[in-house]
């Protein structure tokens, strides 16, 4: 049936037995692919339903769907004409694992992060009053998005009388309340159908006009209302808001979802219908084990189990969770602090041994920095607050204001900083440098293995001030040496000679060293500097190594236009060594889609070949056999 699906106009032609074939079809076809690509599968096989309903009778991209992180979107992807390219998803130039308007008029907005669908929508509504047209705005929520503070800011400016916008709540967990039991639906429906909710509201209307008395007779009606969809249902809540409360439904009932979204599709004020769903449906393997088949890696799929990882390495992820839990159970001041990444950032473990000093504060990443703020306050507590570096973004006046002007030791684990390979735009970590560069008193550093990311997370509740430590989610060594203490701002040397001094940062240390070795076949003898530290540089090692190098190269995964580049250039021309040529590789000012992590790094050239070639350009190193293949 889907090689047949062209656009969304060929799925209203089917009938209700046809549409929950194709459903089936889908999760198949997901299925499978999820199998050879891995990624957000859980998600995606709750929503198959939910969203042929919604294509079925609404038209988009006319009506508009805007979706809240927007990872479950691979079955709107399938029925709006991408499904010839869905086995490339989240490859190298092929499909975004999430919403994209360059691939489709369908997506509206790159969405990412979670929390922004119900700003953008009230705003595209906005928009579409203005300007007088009439389509259906519909954002498309999960029940974790109402942990977000921005989407209860949105709550706050929903209008009563906003028309044509219906809210979906997809709720797989049933987080929001524990609506069981036959009369509890009987009574949801019976209070919060779409008839009863418009007699409601025009009868709100008309008495509230009655001279006298009529605001009163109004308020005491809708107490009246309100007390009783209170004892059954979250009504009450959002009617607060100004959203009618329509609920909960089976989000998995093709033809009842049908059935409701006619009801409501052009009703002259906001509604929100409330559609329960089951994460992972179809899959036994994905429904018994929810949040590994949440961002899934390659499976079998005969028996849903993971593929062997080819890699023995550890992780800079685990290897941060497994040392602090470590410092943990010998120091019972060490508190851990999650914005919802407990499983990402590997702190499972020390939530389960120390349920109260680990700590998930759910997708609220403002709220996670500060509140870490506050238990750093008084020096009593040793505060880590685990974030991926892209998500760290949304807590930047956290971190000033609660933080670094506090004068705060809070330590930041900064996951996932640099490409994040199949994930895509949103969620790439390469531009957290620039602002916490701009903090007075921070501490940047960034370990090139495990054993010097376990020194550097050891040493740096001595240094009273607050500091992040990024790394990437790669595989990396972890040499079995003695922990020792990590002196602030002192860099090391890897490798020396002289004349051009390369300085690689973190993990691209193993990229430095090769280059050096390239460079060997043109007569250059090239020294390495790992800095460790980017906010203090070693000021000292780094003006002795400049009275022997005039050429420096800068090596970084993260944006070269305001990353350690930018910091070492600007250290060059404060204490005057304007003589120095200097040549800055790193992530250039684009906005990089996804791939793997070789993959992306070839086509921003930072592969130790391309950064050779470079270095040989740059610098004019004559009569090499790699000029010439430049």
């Amino acid at each position: 049936m889907l090689e047949n699906l062209q656009t969304p106009l060929d799925l209203k032609r089917l009938s209700i037995q046809e549409l929950k074939d194709l459903a089936d079809e889908v999760r198949n076809r997901i299925i499978q692919v999820m199998s050879v690509n891995g990624g957000h599968l859980g998600s995606n096989l709750g929503s198959i339903e939910l969203t042929i309903a919604l294509h079925y009778v609404f038209s988009s991209p006319e009506d508009k769907f805007i979706w809240d992180v927007s990872h479950q979107t691979y079955t709107h992807k399938i029925l709006t004409g991408r499904n010839d390219r869905f086995d490339k998803i989240r490859q190298y130039q092929g499909l975004c694992g999430f919403s994209n308007p360059k691939e489709s008029p369908h997506d509206h907005f790159y969405a990412g992060h979670a929390g922004t669908a119900l700003s953008l929508a009230l705003g595209v509504a906005k928009n579409r009053d203005l300007t007088g047209r009439q389509e259906t705005v519909i954002p498309i929520i999960g029940d974790a998005t109402l942990t977000c503070g921005m989407s209860l800011e949105a709550l706050n400016n929903v209008s009563k009388n906003l028309r044509r916008f219906l809210v979906i709540l997809n709720d797989n967990n049933m987080s929001i309340s524990q609506n069981v039991g036959a009369i509890t639906q009987i009574l949801s429906r019976l209070l919060s159908n779409p008839t009863s909710n418009k007699l409601y509201h025009d009868l709100e209307s008309i008495v509230s006009k009655i001279p006298s008395v009529g605001p009163a007779l109004s308020r005491h009606g809708h107490k009246l209302t309100e007390s009783m969809k209170n004892l059954v249902s979250p009504a009450a809540f959002f009617e607060q808001f100004h959203l009618s409360y329509v609920g909960p439904i089976d989000g998995h009932d093709i033809e009842k979802m049908i059935e409701v979204f006619e009801q409501l599709k052009d009703l002259d004020y906001p509604v929100i219908l409330h559609v329960m769903t089951k994460k992972g449906r179809g899959m036994d393997e994905a429904i018994k084990n929810p949040t590994p088949y949440h961002g899934a890696r390659p499976f079998d799929i005969t028996t849903g189990k993971f593929l062997p990882v080819t890699s023995n390495k550890p992780t800079f992820p685990k290897i941060f969770g497994k040392h602090l839990l470590k410092i943990a159970e010998t120091d019972p001041s060490v508190v851990a602090i999650t914005p919802a990444m407990s499983c990402g950032s590997c702190l499972d473990d020390f939530m389960k041994k120390f349920p109260d000093r680990c700590l998930d504060v759910g997708i609220a990443e403002s709220h996670s920095v500060t509140f870490a703020g506050g238990i750093s306050y008084g020096g009593k507590m040793k505060v880590v607050a685990s974030v991926y570096a892209t998500f760290l973004q949304r807590a930047f006046d956290n971190l000033f204001h609660d933080v670094c002007l506090q004068e705060l030791p809070v330590v930041f684990a900064i996951d996932r900083g640099g490409i994040s390979g199949p994930d895509g735009s949103t969620h790439h970590g390469i531009y957290d440098i620039s602002f916490l560069n701009a903090m007075p008193n921070m501490v940047i550093t960034q370990p090139r293995n495990g054993h010097v990311l376990k020194e550097l997370l050891s040493s740096s509740f001595s240094w009273g001030r607050p500091t992040a430590i990024r790394y990437p989610n790669l595989a990396t060594d972890e040499p079995e040496l003695p922990i020792m203490t990590r002196e602030l701002g002192r860099g090391e040397l890897l490798k020396e000679g002289s004349g051009l001094l390369i300085i690689s940062l973190g993990h691209h240390y193993s990229t430095a060293l090769k280059v050096a070795e390239n460079l060997k076949e043109v007569g250059i003898e090239a020294s390495v500097l790992d800095p460790v530290f980017v906010k203090p540089l070693d000021s000292e090692l780094l003006c002795s190594l400049l009275m022997t190098h005039n050429q420096i190269v800068t090596i970084e995964e993260h944006s070269v236009v305001s990353g350690m580049g930018s910091i070492i250039n600007n250290f060059l021309m404060t204490q005057g060594f304007s003589n120095i040529q200097v040549l800055n590789c790193g992530i250039p000012e684009t906005f990089v889609e996804q791939g793997t992590h070789a993959e992306l790094l070839s086509e921003i050239g930072l592969s130790p070949e391309k950064i050779t070639q470079r270095i040989i350009k740059h610098f004019n190193y004559a009569n090499s056999a790699l000029c010439k293949s430049c």
